[in-house]
């Protein structure tokens, strides 16, 4: 079979962006720790939000001085956010109607996500999304390296048989945008409630910003000098 040709490509974080999901995490930290005696400190959801997950297993270890192994912890938090998932989790607002209409103009259609297989692939299924993908990759199939390095945008466009100028990425993290565009790709950025802390830098460094998927360019620039019209949207506010 031949692979099609495609000038154009998008790559799409999950959590946060496609999937209203980060409350998920947030409650299992919070579960997780208070079940351990501990408070969540106000440093801890932005100190570990770029990092692989096997990453996050180990620094919290050391910074509580917990016995688990990382394994272990990992294990638990899966097992923890599982349910969620398979049952709660639902894509933001005009997610799904986007991916159909770039997927019928031909777009390459990526996910480059934190999340392991095993939470990724229900979540995708639940949210109806499953099919509409041509490369689903994440930060594990880089090694240990989280989205401050761009490696698992660069795997994504390496699968879609695309440059990285070439390619949009969809994202709600700022470490992780600054990360795409030092590699010549362009970003829009989703509201999160997450980012809401990084909202400023996140406007100063993205090529457009959305609040949900309604107001998503409907075709990607193949050249980034193209930088108006279509392409490029004015920035919305930030709502109060």
């Amino acid at each position: 079979m031949t692979t099609p040709q495609r000038t154009t490509a998008a790559i799409f974080d999950l959590d946060g962006t496609l999937l209203d999901s980060m409350g998920v995490w947030d409650q299992v930290d919070v579960d997780f720790l208070t079940k351990r005696g501990f408070d969540v400190p106000e440093d801890y959801l932005t100190t570990i939000a770029a990092m692989q997950f096997r990453q996050i297993a180990e620094y919290t270890i050391a910074r509580f001085g917990l016995d688990d192994t990382p394994e272990q912890l990992m294990d638990e938090w899966n097992k923890m956010a599982l349910v969620a998932y398979c049952t709660t989790v639902e894509a933001k607002p005009g997610a799904l109607e986007y991916l159909r209409s770039l997927r019928a103009a031909g777009v390459g259609l990526a996910v480059a996500t934190s999340l392991p297989p095993m939470l990724r692939e229900p979540a995708l299924e639940h949210a109806g999304m499953l099919d509409l993908f041509d490369v689903t990759v994440s930060v594990d199939d880089v090694g240990d390296v989280g989205k401050d390095r761009p490696d698992v945008y660069l795997l994504a466009a390496r699968k879609l048989g695309v440059r990285p100028q070439d390619c949009t990425v969809f994202e709600d993290l700022l470490v992780g945008m600054r990360s795409a565009k030092s590699v010549g790709m362009r970003v829009w950025a989703m509201h999160d409630a997450s980012s809401q802390a990084d909202w400023p830098a996140i406007c100063a460094l993205a090529d457009g910003t959305l609040f949900d998927f309604h107001d998503a360019p409907q075709q990607l620039c193949p050249n980034p000098s193209e930088q108006y019209g279509i392409c490029k949207r004015p920035r919305r506010a930030n709502p109060t």
